[in-house]
């Protein structure tokens, strides 16, 4: 064959190749055509009747239910400690000494003080009975100048005596008078100063008995029974003491057989914690253990609220705390002679506060619930509806329904579906921001591709 023929058997072939490849495109291109085009992939679910129950999740600290710090009310130094930490201590029970001799000398004079007031007191009860004497032997002899003037009344009518001699008898009277006036005026004034001897007696008594008490407090002792869960002096350390404020904190004595966890809820959620309501407790110590407990008191004024008195900034989280006592009866099988006391005070912990329960009843996945608006063409309105998706064939068809409450999973559907229909369940993305009525849909094939949940 020649050179010449080889070249056109080439072009030939290369001219069917082309053609091959036109009419395959062309064809391609007619049966994407006529293809129907594909739907969303989504995920499915049957709505079932279920028990729900609601939660509040926190987060926070065990503590005793009854923690007691223990401070010193006078100032000086330990002389005896008679505790350490993790001894157990009865009501009553001496704790520390406090130096006493300054509080001791102090009482000393403060006893002086009120002996000598008490003298004082005597001497003025003395005086007014030396007033009281005084008074009442003027007065007899005043009675007897009276009697003596009477008689010269009736000698000077007769010319007996001369005028002088009744004149004398006349002054003597006024003059016993105003003694017994001075006298009056004495017993007054005795009276005046025994009652200022009195008030002050009182006073030095009750100097006495504050200085007993001072005396009294050198030795602490325990105000309950507990354990000593922190100790934070060493003998030969000196303690402030004050009446005005606190003292020098020196221990804590805790009763550990009643423990609790204390947890902060946000606003959003503290509405729904009642008293009473049954808690499970997770301690990070306990690992996949739960332990039940019941909530025992609910703050009335946020956690925060002291550090932002004087301020309205509304932009940081408001929490309030919430008291769970641990029942003692969820954790008797881990208390043992080895370890009397399964929690210590700051271990961490976290709580599911079951808020509501509801058995046998509608819900469907929360993943299957989304919002729309009411109403699109007017955009001055912006209530929401809640809405969930069915299908009719290959064809989304969207439903508003009233919700109630809901746990991790599930929520509660008050209205607008019925046990038994097929919703659409997922991907979320999709549910919450793709799908419509008459949006077309398939079922997601499971390749092993994971459905979004963000």
């Amino acid at each position: 064959m020649t050179l010449k023929k080889k070249k056109k058997n080439r072009r030939r072939w290369l001219l069917w190749a082309l053609l091959a490849i036109a009419i395959l495109l062309v064809a391609g291109y007619v049966y994407n055509s006529n293809k129907a085009p594909e739907g969303e992939p989504v995920d499915f679910a049957t709505v079932e009747n279920r028990t729900i129950k609601e939660r509040v999740s926190a987060s926070g600290r065990v503590y005793p239910e009854k923690e007691v710090k223990i401070s010193s009310d006078v100032s000086g130094e330990i002389v005896q400690l008679l505790v350490e930490e993790g001894d157990s201590v009865y009501q009553g029970q001496l704790l520390v000494k406090i130096d006493p001799e300054a509080y001791l000398s102090a009482v000393e004079q403060g006893e002086a003080n009120l002996n000598n007031a008490r003298a004082q007191t005597a001497n003025s009860r003395s005086q007014i009975e030396n007033s009281i004497a005084q008074k009442e032997q003027l007065t007899a002899q005043l009675k007897q100048a009276e009697l003596l003037h009477d008689r010269n009344i009736k000698l000077k009518s007769d010319g007996v005596i001369s005028d002088s001699e009744f004149e004398e008898t006349l002054t003597n009277i006024e003059s016993l008078k105003a003694n017994i006036r001075a006298s009056e005026a004495s017993i007054r004034s005795a009276q005046e100063s025994a009652k200022a001897a009195e008030f002050t007696v009182k006073s030095a008594t009750a100097q006495v008995k504050e200085l007993r008490t001072n005396l009294s407090r050198t030795a602490i002792k325990a105000p309950t029974a507990g354990i000593i869960t922190s100790l934070a002096v060493e003998e030969g350390e000196r303690v402030v003491g004050t009446a005005q404020m606190a003292g020098t904190e020196m221990m804590r004595v805790s009763n550990l057989n009643v423990m609790e966890v204390q947890v902060e809820v946000s606003e959003n959620d503290i509405l729904k914690v009642e008293l009473s309501d049954v808690v499970e407790v997770e301690v990070d110590a306990y690992i996949d253990r739960k332990f039940e407990g019941y909530v025992s008191e609910i703050a009335n004024s946020a956690a925060n609220s002291a550090s932002a008195t004087g301020s309205l900034n509304t932009d940081q989280v408001t929490n309030f705390i919430v008291k769970i006592i641990i029942k003692p009866s969820s954790y008797d099988d881990i208390i043992s002679d080895i370890n009397p006391y399964p929690f210590r005070p700051g271990m961490s912990a976290s709580v599911d506060i079951i808020t509501d329960i509801k058995e046998n009843i509608i819900a469907a996945p929360i993943q299957a619930i989304a919002v729309r608006k009411k109403d699109k063409d007017d955009k001055s309105n912006d209530e929401m509806d809640e809405v969930v998706f069915s299908t009719d064939s290959d064809t989304a068809i969207m439903h508003v329904v009233t919700t109630g409450i809901q746990d991790d999973d599930f929520i509660e559907i008050l209205s607008g579906l019925k046990t038994g229909e097929e919703i659409i369940s997922g991907p979320y993305s999709t549910v919450s921001r793709t799908l419509e009525t008459g949006t077309l849909v398939k079922k997601k094939e499971d390749k092993g591709e994971e459905g979004d949940k963000t």
